[in-house]
């Protein structure tokens, strides 16, 4: 409601009066400033001299109906303009207080939606308080007139009567905001616009919507009343200020209805449903189907609409019921030595939810397996525990076992279950013996002793001790590996003995040891047999003497610092290597002479010449070389020593090494020699074989043999005359492109194996029966012939039957199959062996191939 008036101070007046609510019997009004009030006619006043500071001020209206029970809310807006100057505006009371008149105002239009009209349906009458002086035209603006929605509002520009043209929806826009203009003929204004506030009333045209039309919760079975399941949620469209639009839940059935018809509730404001009664049991009941019904005019069932959803509540599974063997006692046997054997399957009953933790079994051996021999692992499909041998179990120390198991469930149980007394059983395990292997108590045995052990002498008893103590069994003895067949075993005993001597430097050996491997089988049933290794440390004795090295060097032929580096090399180890003596022997006595030998240390010597020069060659050095062994050993090595004559720096030449070598100049001129001549002739092999290849490709027949469109005979294994039988024109052999001048046919279909019409050709007589060996001469003598007479076609050539060629005047392959052979005799050509025999069968007349 827009008030506007021109004072600076107000005096108790009336301002407004409230259009059609005077004479509503119990109509109460309210504001919420106390420097205005309604009376009961609707007409605000100020209830004291109020100063406004400001230019505007603005206070609630509200109406009761008490007897619909319905309430009105607006808002008035109070706008003070400037003091008139007009003498006429004014006036003067008592007091001397001037009041002005008011300007035009319009209050607040409520207008309920879903109208059914008529329309256009008259909403408020617009009127300045200049109309009785001027014309006006009134007019308005705003969304719902000019604007989208248009035309929504429409107003008599003369007489200011604004009117509705359609039914309003709440929902769809709850208020507009108009503003009115008052203008002259001239299209002057004549009062300032005036704004219009169009408020839509609700009306209950929604019915409530819940958001999904089934929610699924949970709860845990056992759960306490009062426990909260879960939510459900339902939205009116209409006001939800007003009853119209406050929703009120109840749940309509509950299925089943076990253990009690009312199991759960539901908040009717908020939507909470949660339990109300005991006895939630997932092994009996595991699913529950609420209907929950949603009811606006908070919840009247008799004006208010209504609408449903499903909820359902999934009762979760609490471990409240503990695994329970479905034995007391379970037997089972299991053979010594055996692992990764299930030996007992235990089985449980559980009444909690499969495959789930208050379900899944946990087995514990709580007694009877000290060593841990034996575990429970448990299946994942059928629960059951599988009792199975993790550790070899001896007949010979248990032969049985009883354990006392306990089964229990991942999950812990339910607050206030008791573990059941079924939850414990026995489980008895028999041991059965089999038949062990022998086996040696010090495998891996180390002796040591010297090498050089005679053959025959007694070294051990490798004995092995069979684990069956209540069989009575033999053991056998034998060899299984001993890579230098240096020991014997007794069969019997398990003695060892040597077959040979023992030689620490033997390739067998491997850092100072020997190892033999051998067998120990017994004689039960089956037999089982046991290995075990012998390892021989071998003690070196000095049994080898030293090696002189190196065995070949040469040196300068006169003495220079140059000289030869001498060292030896001893099989045997410490202490039966160096330090080495180095010496010359005194005999011949020539060594002597020309050589001397320098010890440098106990391992290296140097050997130079002693005479100022010596003669170019070979030389054969002997030297004494000796171990320090106990007692040493010696032997006596010769190094070749090359003398050879040397550069200025000390090295051999290389006409003085070959020298050396003991060849001379006219040697080395004549290998020279020979190098050049071979030379030469592998380079004239060359040139000779590239011209062969150069006249071998200038023979090239006329015809390339990728166009020749004939099948030609071809020779693989028979020995003929050569290439040069191959060496003539085959051009003649080919179809001439036109035998028009020789063949008075008319146009069609042509042969070209039929004889030509007119006169024949002469041509000399081919032999009848060619000797096998003439048959180049024959070939040749044929081709002579054909030669003779370049237009007639080849009789006597293989026809082409699997490919006719391009333009082929042959009309169809089965016209060429039909052609004669002619009065020729290739009955010769039988003596020609059997790839010629087919020839001779085709052309002769002979059975068809």
């Amino acid at each position: 409601l827009l008030l506007k008036v021109h004072v600076l101070c107000l005096l108790p007046l009336i301002l407004v009066k409230f259009s059609g609510c005077a004479g509503n019997n119990g109509i109460r009004y309210e504001t919420n400033n106390l420097d205005f009030k309604v009376r009961t006619d609707g007409t605000i006043y100020a209830a004291h001299q109020v100063q406004i500071p400001s230019k505007q001020t603005m206070f609630m209206v509200t109406a009761w109906d008490h007897q619909a029970l319905e309430r009105w809310e607006t808002m008035v807006r109070l706008l003070v303009g400037e003091k008139s100057q007009h003498s006429g505006h004014k006036h003067q009371n008592s007091n001397g207080l001037r009041r002005q008149k008011r300007d035009w105002v319009i209050p607040p239009i409520n207008v309920p939606e879903n109208s059914r009209g008529p329309f256009p349906q008259q909403l408020v009458r617009i009127r300045s308080d200049k109309d009785s002086e001027i014309h006006i035209r009134y007019s308005i603006t705003g969304v719902g007139a000019d604007q989208p929605p248009m035309e929504v509002f429409s107003i008599d520009p003369v007489s200011g009567r604004m009117y509705v043209t359609r039914p309003m929806d709440r929902e769809e826009r709850a208020s507009y905001h108009l503003r009115a203009h008052a203008v002259d003929m001239n299209g002057n204004k004549v009062e300032n616009p005036i704004d219009l506030y169009i408020y839509v009333i609700d009306m209950n045209d929604n019915r409530p919507e819940f958001i999904n039309q089934v929610y699924n919760g949970s709860v845990d079975e056992g759960s306490k009343p009062g426990t909260y399941v879960m939510t459900v949620t339902a939205n009116d469209a209409d006001d939800s200020t007003t009853a119209n639009g406050m929703v009120r839940y109840r749940i309509v059935t509950q299925t089943p209805q076990s253990p009690s018809q009312n199991m759960f509730t539901i908040n009717s404001e908020t939507g909470d449903i949660v339990t109300v009664a005991a006895g939630l049991d997932r092994e009996k009941v595991q699913q529950y189907t609420v209907i929950v019904q949603a009811t606006d005019m908070e919840g009247n069932l008799n004006y208010g609409l209504s609408n449903t959803a499903t909820a359902i509540i999934m009762v979760t599974d609490v471990n409240d019921n503990p695994p329970e063997f479905t034995l007391t006692a379970y037997p089972g046997e299991v053979p010594e030595n055996r692992v990764e054997v299930v030996v007992a399957n235990l089985t449980v009953v559980d009444r909690d939810q499969p495959h789930s933790p208050n379900w899944n079994a946990v087995y514990r051996i709580i007694s009877g397996d000290p060593s841990g021999h034996f575990t429970i692992r448990t299946d994942p499909v059928t629960n059951e525990g599988m009792v199975t041998v993790v550790k070899a179990v001896d007949y010979e120390m248990n032969r049985a076992f009883m354990l006392t198991v306990m089964v229990s469930n991942q999950a812990p149980l339910a607050s206030g279950i008791q573990m059941s007394f079924q939850s414990t059983a026995g489980v008895t395990i028999s041991v059965m013996d089999v038949n062990e292997a022998p086996y040696f108590p010090t495998n891996h045995k180390l002796i040591r002793l010297e090498e050089g052990v005679p053959m025959g002498t007694a070294l051990m008893t490798f004995s092995a001790v069979d684990p069956d103590r209540f069989m009575q069994q033999a053991v056998r003895y034998s060899k299984l590996s001993d890579p230098a067949n240096w020991l014997n075993i007794n069969a019997t005993n398990g003695q060892i003995t040597t077959a040979a001597v023992l030689d620490r430097e033997s390739v067998y050996i491997k850092n100072n040891v020997y190892e033999a491997t051998f067998l120990a089988a017994d004689n039960g049933i089956p037999p089982a047999s046991g290995t075990g290794s012998l390892q021989i440390y071998l003690i070196d004795i000095n049994d080898n003497a030293p090696e002189l090295l190196p065995k070949e060097t040469q040196i300068c032929e006169k003495p220079n610092p140059n000289v030869i580096n001498i060292t030896a090399a001893d099989a045997d180890i410490d202490p039966n290597v160096g330090p080495f003596v180095f010496e010359l022997p005194s005999v011949p006595s020539a060594v002597r002479k020309n050589w001397t030998i320098t010890r440098l240390n106990g391992d290296y010597a140097q050997l130079s010449l002693r005479i100022m020069y010596l003669e170019a060659g070979v030389y054969e050095v002997p030297i004494i070389v000796t171990d320090s062994g106990n007692p040493p050993l010696y032997k006596t090595s010769v190094i070749k020593v090359k003398v050879c004559p040397c550069d200025e720096n000390g090295d051999c030449t290389t006409i003085g090494a070959v020298a050396a070598a003991g060849l001379g100049t006219g040697a080395i001129v004549a290998i020279l020699i020979c190098i050049i001549i071979l030379l030469t002739m592998v380079l004239l092999f060359v040139v000779w074989m590239k011209r062969r290849e150069k006249e071998r490709h200038t023979k090239q027949l006329l015809i390339d043999p990728e166009d020749d469109v004939r099948d030609n005979i071809l020779k693989y294994d028979e020995e003929g005359g050569g290439e040069e039988d191959q060496d003539y024109d085959l051009s003649q052999l080919q179809q001439p492109e036109t035998m028009d001048h020789v063949l008075n046919k008319a146009a069609g279909v042509r042969r070209v194996d039929e004889r030509p019409i007119g006169a024949e050709p002469q041509y000399p007589i081919r032999p009848v029966i060619p000797h096998p060996g003439d048959i180049g001469d024959f070939i040749n003598e044929g081709l002579r012939a054909a030669d003779n007479d370049p237009t007639a076609p080849p009789y006597d050539s293989l026809l082409v039957f699997d490919y006719e060629g391009s333009g082929s005047t042959a009309g169809s392959v089965s016209s060429l199959n039909s052609s004669s052979s002619g009065d020729q005799d290739y009955d010769y050509l039988n003596d020609w062996g059997p790839r010629f025999k087919k020839l001779a069968d085709m052309y002769g007349g002979g059975e068809e191939d």
